[in-house]
């Protein structure tokens, strides 16, 4: 379960990541109050908002089961360790 939420806390910090990335190759001071404007910060966060629900709503979409299947869990038979499986 903590895998899925370092993946969406990684997505969420690309945008910052890329304009990180823009003052470093501008070299407009990275940490310099001026480069962090408050215009600046909302855009990233609503473009980081807008990958995070796109990811959630691409993992919804084409992850799982397929349609009308059945899991049927791990389980011993005839002593040996069967492995789950979809049908």
């Amino acid at each position: 379960m903590i895998r899925p939420a370092f993946t969406e806390i990684g997505i969420f910090l690309i945008p910052f990541g890329v304009y990180v990335l823009f003052l470093i190759a501008t070299r407009s001071g990275l940490l310099v109050q001026s480069s962090w404007p408050l215009s600046v910060i909302a855009k990233l966060l609503l473009g980081s908002l807008l990958l995070v629900v796109a990811s959630f709503i691409l993992l919804a979409h084409f992850s799982g089961a397929p349609p009308n299947s059945t899991y049927i869990p791990a389980h011993v038979e005839n002593g040996r360790l069967v492995p789950g499986v979809e049908k």
